[in-house]
């Protein structure tokens, strides 16, 4: 390679060969100037960026957004704490529903054997049967109404249904009391009136005697029943009465069963209307065998026979 050198004052000119590593050199300064030029502008402009971002992302930044993340987790766990309270409040409300049912199939089927109403009549245990053709019915769309009012409604209906049925209950245990206290009939099932309450002629003297009760021939041995429901103030033996047994049935009535072969009941038993309490004998001043029975109103002997053809309830 020649490089030709010309003077600007005197004209003259002047060469000068380059080997090859010479102008090998001469190339890469060259080459060399423009990069590292290129370069340096690149380095200054990288830094000029970088301190612009580092005034960007300051401590007090990242502070804030610290601050941001953390009223959020806050916001989230209060939320979840919330839904969780809520979940927990309508267990607590559905386990209340469930054992109010509970307790109003126990009182319904209390009641129908109360109301002696037929095996199968009523079965709380299983879900009323319903059906019917279907209707499509022209309107708007239905809208179901919000979780919490249905389960408010069904609350109210069940405290309603509770009511209406502890009424019932109460009413019906009443009308039972009335109906087992209620004297009626005759203190024998199979048997005949040997003798009526009021002025007779006495088996054993053969004078005129009042009579405070009437007498039911029957078979030694048979069943001596109560004729209502009530406390047996006296079960022994009472002289001319012989094995007698007294039934307090409240409201001043007070029933006697005499001439008993054997008492079946103790004082201070609670008996029931039918209930059997003695067996029918001859004991006490008797002729044979049969039932003295007497009914005491307010402590005064009446006539039997007003309760004993009554009909029962």
């Amino acid at each position: 390679m020649k490089i030709i050198i010309v003077s600007k004052q005197h004209g003259q000119t002047r060469s000068i060969t380059l080997g090859g590593w010479t102008r090998a050199l001469l190339s890469v300064c060259l080459l060399g100037i423009p990069v590292a030029t290129g370069g340096l502008l690149g380095y200054n402009w990288l830094v000029d960026q970088n301190s612009q971002n580092s005034d960007v992302f300051t401590a007090e930044t990242r502070q804030a957004w610290e601050a941001a993340l953390a009223e959020q987790q806050a916001q989230v766990k209060q939320v979840r704490e919330q839904a969780q309270s809520q979940v927990a409040a309508l267990t607590l409300r559905m386990a209340e529903l469930q054992a109010r049912l509970v307790r109003l199939d126990a009182l319904g089927e209390h009641l129908t054997a109360v109301a002696n109403l037929e095996e199968g009549e009523f079965d709380f245990s299983q879900a009323p049967a319903l059906g019917g053709p279907e209707t499509v019915l022209s309107g708007d769309p239905y809208t179901p109404p919000d979780f919490i009012s249905i389960i408010d409604q069904l609350s109210h209906q069940i405290e309603n249904r509770e009511q209406q049925l502890a009424m019932l209950d109460e009413l019906l245990v009443k009308r039972k009391l009335q109906e087992d206290i209620y004297i009626a009939g005759r203190p024998i099932k199979k048997g005949w009136m040997s003798s009526r309450f009021g002025r007779r002629t006495d088996p054993f003297s053969g004078r005129v005697a009042y009579h405070n009760g009437v007498d039911f021939a029957a078979k030694e041995g048979s069943e001596v029943i109560a004729v209502g429901a009530g406390v047996v103030t006296a079960s022994a033996d009472r002289q001319s009465y012989g094995f007698l047994v007294e039934i307090n049935h409240g409201g001043g009535i007070v029933t006697r069963y005499a001439h008993n072969k054997k008492n079946l009941v103790n004082v201070g038993d609670v008996v029931k209307k039918g209930q059997v309490i003695a067996l029918v004998g001859s004991t006490g001043r008797s002729t044979g065998p049969h039932v003295h029975f007497e009914v005491h109103k307010n402590g005064r002997a009446v006539d039997p026979a007003t309760y004993i053809h009554r009909a029962s309830r």
